[in-house]
């Protein structure tokens, strides 16, 4: 199987996002966003919450895998799919197969945690565990998709799964065009690059930001170089632990974002808990990121957005909720 080549900019355009929410608003309904004035009044700010944490894969790339399902050819139904990821991309794959009636094989490193990956088994895929990091797994499920011919879907390289993120952009973006910041976790950088993308053109004035843990720094970095590069993936945030940065995604965010901040783990941890306790919110890492960066800047703007990409914790998380 030929791997997914180097894409550029041109590949994605609004156009495109339009037409994957369409399809994506015949399975899923909107996602709420609005402000909470305890946490108003903590930021400094209005904050404006995207709450993709109420999917039902729990995050916001089941989008992807409705609009990837939509996109596939009669070969590729024939052929199945497989992937390789740390937990919500996985269901959101197996969430695509189940939609188009075809295999999903999901090859997941050892640290994902176990709840993520009984919810992959739970949606009808098949769990293949292997490798310390997703850079191992992603290494395996290329070779298991050019031995069996299974169609390889790219975590952050296939178009149709970037476009189908956007549309939560456009949700939020149709409904909050006054944004003058809006904050963005990034592990393959798929959900800010769609944010991009809408943001030029429905709110041209909004900044885009982008967040990563700084122990797993390889799509910031790769923005701040300005080439793929990779990077050691220490954190304990899975929904962030890529190893390398993506082509389709950093084609856009090169010239689309604003700035790309790195936060700590445990900032991640406390915003995790400040969401809990202000927004009555249950956030994963990830899903925590953007609001680690908001509280991180000395001064809040007077309308900002972030995205609760997920809500996905894993047993460890709850725990550092509860001891926090």
């Amino acid at each position: 199987m030929t791997p997914t080549p180097l894409l550029t900019p041109s590949t994605l355009d609004l156009d495109g996002v339009l037409r994957a929410a369409e399809v994506v608003a015949r399975h899923l309904p909107a996602t709420p966003s609005w402000s909470y004035p305890v946490l108003d009044r903590r930021v400094g700010g209005r904050v404006v919450v995207k709450h993709e944490n109420v999917q039902p894969t729990g995050a916001f790339k089941v989008r992807g895998g409705v609009n990837l399902a939509a996109s596939l050819t009669p070969s590729e139904v024939r052929r199945g799919l497989v992937t390789a990821s740390t937990g919500n991309h996985a269901q959101s794959t197996a969430y695509a197969a189940r939609l188009a009636g075809t295999r999903a094989v999901v090859v997941m490193p050892t640290s994902a945690p176990a709840v993520k990956r009984d919810a992959v088994a739970a949606l009808g895929a098949e769990v293949v565990v292997h490798g310390p990091d997703l850079g191992a797994s992603a290494a395996h499920a290329r070779e298991l998709a050019e031995r069996d011919g299974l169609r390889w879907v790219s975590p952050g390289d296939d178009p149709a799964i970037v476009l189908g993120h956007a549309t939560l952009h456009l949700e939020l973006f149709r409904v909050h065009p006054d944004l003058e910041v809006l904050f963005v976790p990034i592990g393959s950088g798929t959900s800010a690059a769609g944010a991009c993308l809408v943001r030029d053109a429905l709110a041209p004035d909004c900044r885009v930001v982008g967040v990563q843990s700084a122990a797993a720094p390889a799509a910031h970095d790769s923005w701040r170089s300005g080439s793929l590069v990779s990077a050691d993936c220490r954190t304990r945030v899975a929904g962030l632990a890529t190893c390398a940065g993506y082509a389709l995604p950093q084609s856009v965010l090169a010239a689309g974002l604003d700035d790309f901040v790195l936060v700590t783990d445990d900032q991640i941890d406390a915003a995790a808990r400040v969401l809990a306790t202000d927004a009555h919110t249950l956030a994963e890492g990830a899903g925590a990121a953007s609001l680690a960066a908001l509280l991180a800047r000395p001064a809040a703007p007077a309308v900002s957005a972030i995205v609760v990409s997920g809500g996905n914790a894993s047993l460890e998380e709850l725990a550092s909720l509860a001891r926090g």
